[in-house]
Parts: structure tokens; sequence; C-alpha cells
């Protein structure tokens, strides 16, 4: 019984000990923090630990890799615009491009087809040459389409390529590829005119809309190719090309 009653007042006095102790190693701490080089009057001391932290705000923006919130603007440059890549190696030389015929207006089959279709696969299929509508259904897609096209009906040198497709075997060589340009509509409708002419195609060029089109075929072999062009906002072009290589 004695024994139970001692445990108990053993129990109740533990902690106010404690308690003491702590108020006294709190007391003694903040005796000792006044005390260590007079910071209470060193007026260089306490404007050092009271002055606002200097930041760096080019540096604030960003943050490490471990940090938690994120970077607000990313490490790296931005892309350059694709008006720096190449611009002088793609501008013609003074003469070497034809001139393209002025468009027939109005009445324009493959822009009608380019209305309809969602896919390069249906701009394909939409085409006036039979061989070139019938290889669509067996397009395949990937960019690397982009770079076995005829090598006289070629992407341009400043080329950025969206899409790409293509479909080979049997009578089909077939290649639709969507991209664009940093030069000017005038100057990519003669560049394509130039090409289709000096490859032996024929080139009719019609505009419905704002869309221009250039087209035509080559009786030697069978080829085809359709050029749709159109003026971008910034003062570039954008394209589809389709190709389709004859026998």
């Amino acid at each position: 019984m004695m024994s139970r009653r001692a445990n108990a007042i053993a129990t109740l006095l533990l902690p106010l000990a404690l308690a003491a102790c702590g108020g006294g190693e709190a007391g003694n701490v903040d005796a000792l923090d006044d005390s260590i080089g007079g910071n209470s009057t060193d007026p260089a001391l306490m404007g050092a630990l009271q002055d606002q932290i200097m930041v760096d705000p080019q540096l604030a923006q960003q943050s490490n890799k471990d940090a938690i919130r994120p970077p607000g603007q990313p490490y790296s440059a931005p892309i350059p615009s694709d008006t720096v890549a190449a611009a002088k190696a793609a501008m013609p030389a003074e003469g070497e491009l034809l001139k393209a015929p002025a468009p027939v207006e109005g009445k324009c089959d493959a822009c009608d087809a380019q209305d309809k279709s969602v896919t390069l696969a249906g701009l394909a299929a939409g085409q006036k040459d039979r061989r070139t509508a019938d290889c669509a259904a067996k397009l395949s897609y990937s960019a690397g389409w982009a770079a076995r096209l005829p090598a006289d009906m070629p992407l341009h040198p400043q080329a950025r390529v969206t899409e790409a497709a293509g479909a080979e075997g049997g009578q089909c060589g077939l290649r639709v590829v969507s991209f664009s340009t940093p030069q000017p509509l005038q100057t990519m409708i003669d560049w394509y005119y130039t090409r289709a002419v000096r490859g032996g195609y024929s080139a009719e060029h019609q505009l419905k809309d704002g869309q221009h089109v250039l087209g035509g075929t080559r009786a030697r072999d069978d080829s085809a190719y359709v050029v749709f062009l159109s003026a971008r906002g910034d003062g570039g072009t954008e394209i589809d090309l389709i190709a389709n290589r004859g026998n």
C-alpha cells in the first residue's frame, strides 16, 4: 500500500521538476545570447541581423532541379525563329527562278479536296490523279518520308516539317508532306514552279480563297505532283506537297 502511494507521489512531482529545469535552461540561454558580443548595444551587428536579405531578381526566377517550386522560365534559350537558319543559303540568286504564270481564279478541284480533308491520306485521296488517290489508302506516317521526296520535287532547304507520310510498292511511290518556310508566298510559288518545269512536268496554277495550287504530271513516266501554298501571318508560307513517282 505504501509503495503504491509513494509511486503516485513520484508521478505527480516528476512533471514539476522537469518544468523547473526547462525554465531554468531557457533563462540561461537568453542570458547567454544577450551577453555574446553585446548585440543589444552594437548597432552594426543589430543592423546586419535585422536588415532585409538582398535578392537577385534574375536568379529569383529560377530554381535548381531539387527545388519544390519549378523555375519560372526555361534554362535554355528559346528555339530561334526559322527566319534565322540557313536564310542566306536558301535565298534564290537573281534570275535563278522562273516566274510562275498568273493563277486561274475561282475553280480549283484540288482546293475543294483540301477543304474536305483532315489528314494527309484524305488530302491525297481527293486528288484528280487516279493513281495518287488509289495509293492514299496505303499511306504510313513518319517524318522520314520527308527525306524521300523525288529529287526533282524536293523539300525546300528551309522547310520545317509538320507531318509526313508515304507509300511504296507496286504502282505507288507516294509522298505527302506538310511544312512551312520563312520565304514569302510568291517566292515559294516561283520556286516550285521552276522545279516542276525543269523536271519536265506540266504546271497549272490555280487560286481560290487565298489558297494557291500548283499541279501537273509528267507524261514520260506518269509522275504527278500537287503543291498547296498559303501565306502565313509572319510573312512565311504554309505548304502541303504531294508527289507520286511514276513507273
